[in-house]
């Protein structure tokens, strides 16, 4: 049998053991294993060829290791349709479709590779690659120059995890569990929350300072100087969660860890190397980005087709699509009353997107020469500031019911509703400023 298994499975001749540290995964990896399903090596392990049988392993493990995997077909034929010159909107919307199980299984082979380096070079690398697809398609829509798709594509982001994902779970978990207490450790959900604050503290203040100052090209200059600063900042505080998450109190985030079901169990073991899972996710990470080029690249187009405008598809579809497996992951979890797993999946992923993802992109467009600032104007950063205060009102007491998520989703549906009927110009980000200024001096005869 150890023959059979790839280098970097074996320690000294033998199957490798994995210690208890190997075992623990994050709350992301382990909302993202529900949709996995185990594959059966019957037929592949009498293949006689060793190269073949091994690559015809990694196949079946990365390609129908995965709930989602009827999905894959639309990977090739939104290239097709591209090559082709079909509907702009079938090309988006196909796009789409085969985000989804790209990045359910992103999220699986950095846990794979995670049981070769550790678990703290594991967390670093979830880190970075926890909303690999979000940051693509952001660099992407800032390569052609559209910040506007960018702010709105982060903030639908952060307003579907802390609305939508964590709203929706605990409502399901509330449900499903009438009759029983629903805990979960605060401390977590705490540092989350004062992370999410900062946030929203460094997205007020350049759209304060334009308000206050007035339109001007200095006010600009200086808007989008103090936006690089806040930028840096943000990532400084980010490094420092990393710091506290992976290594001064660990303990805090591994408190989900304790209650271990049976398909955890059936996960302990690498099913791929070192190598392969290397490999393959630097393919799936290519094909997100093709497959990113194409939705910004037809996102007006599909916009037009369908009678929505760019701010409702880009802050609503798109989070939805692109997260919906670990989305799912969350609310199966809450069923479980797994509330530290929900908990670790919305408030992290919406931690990582603002305080990691959004200075980043500012960084990266201040490097490409696009001026990109932390200003989403006043319709968006109020949306924003009002589910980072829902939702830290929700979660500071510890416990749950269905009635607190019934808000949340409630919360979330009445924001969606903003932006479906919305109309803003994609190139006019600070319209609503305008606006409301003008209408400010009209009436007090300014």
């Amino acid at each position: 049998m150890a023959s059979n298994q790839e280098p970097w499975l074996l320690e000294n001749g033998n199957p490798k053991g994995l210690t208890k540290e190997h075992r623990k995964r994050s709350a992301h990896n382990r909302s993202s294993s529900s949709l996995r399903k185990k594959s059966d090596r019957t037929l592949i392990s009498k293949i006689p060829c060793s190269l073949l049988r091994q690559f015809l392993a990694n196949l079946q493990e990365v390609i129908l290791g995965t709930k989602l995997s009827v999905l894959f077909p639309a990977i090739p034929a939104a290239i097709l349709a591209d090559s082709f010159g079909f509907g702009r909107p079938w090309v988006f919307a196909l796009s789409l479709i085969g985000l989804m199980p790209l990045a359910e299984r992103v999220s699986f082979l950095t846990e794979q590779i995670a049981f070769f380096t550790g678990p703290t070079v594991g967390g670093l690398l979830n880190a970075t690659c926890g909303n690999a697809t979000e940051l693509i398609i952001a660099i992407f829509a800032l390569s052609q120059h559209k910040i506007t798709v960018v702010k709105y594509s982060l903030l639908g982001s952060i307003l579907s995890n802390l609305l939508l994902v964590l709203g929706t779970s605990l409502f399901c978990g509330g449900i499903a569990n009438l009759r029983r207490e629903q805990k979960y450790d605060r401390r977590q959900a705490d540092v989350n929350s004062l992370m999410l604050l900062l946030a929203l503290l460094c997205h007020l203040l350049p759209l304060l300072f334009t308000f206050a100052a007035g339109e001007s090209v200095a006010t600009v200059d200086s808007t989008l100087h103090l936006s690089r600063a806040s930028s840096i900042i943000m990532l400084i505080a980010y490094a420092a969660y990393i710091v506290f998450q992976l290594w001064t109190h660990r303990e805090l985030f591994e408190a989900q860890e304790e209650s271990d079901d049976d398909d955890a169990a059936e996960e302990e073991a690498a099913v791929i190397g070192f190598w392969s899972g290397f490999v393959w996710l630097v393919g799936m990470t290519g094909v997100i980005a093709l497959l990113s080029e194409y939705i910004v690249g037809t996102i007006e187009e599909a916009s037009d087709s369908w009678g929505l405008s760019v701010s409702f598809i880009s802050i609503i579809l798109l989070p939805i699509v692109g997260n919906a497996a670990e989305h799912a992951g969350a609310v199966i979890f809450a069923f479980k009353n797994k509330l530290d797993i929900t908990l670790g999946v919305a408030l992290g992923s919406a931690t990582q997107i603002a305080m990691f993802v959004v200075p980043f992109c500012v960084i990266v467009a201040w490097i490409m020469g696009i001026n990109m600032d932390l200003n989403f104007s006043l319709l968006e950063t109020g949306s924003l500031a009002l589910s980072i205060l829902a939702t830290a009102f929700t979660l500071q007491d510890g416990t749950s019911h269905y009635l607190k998520g019934l808000i949340l989703l409630l919360c979330y549906i009445i924001i969606g509703a903003c932006f479906f009927v919305s109309q803003a110009p994609l190139n006019g980000p600070n319209s609503v400023n305008l606006r409301l200024k003008t209408t400010a001096g009209s009436v007090f005869g300014a």
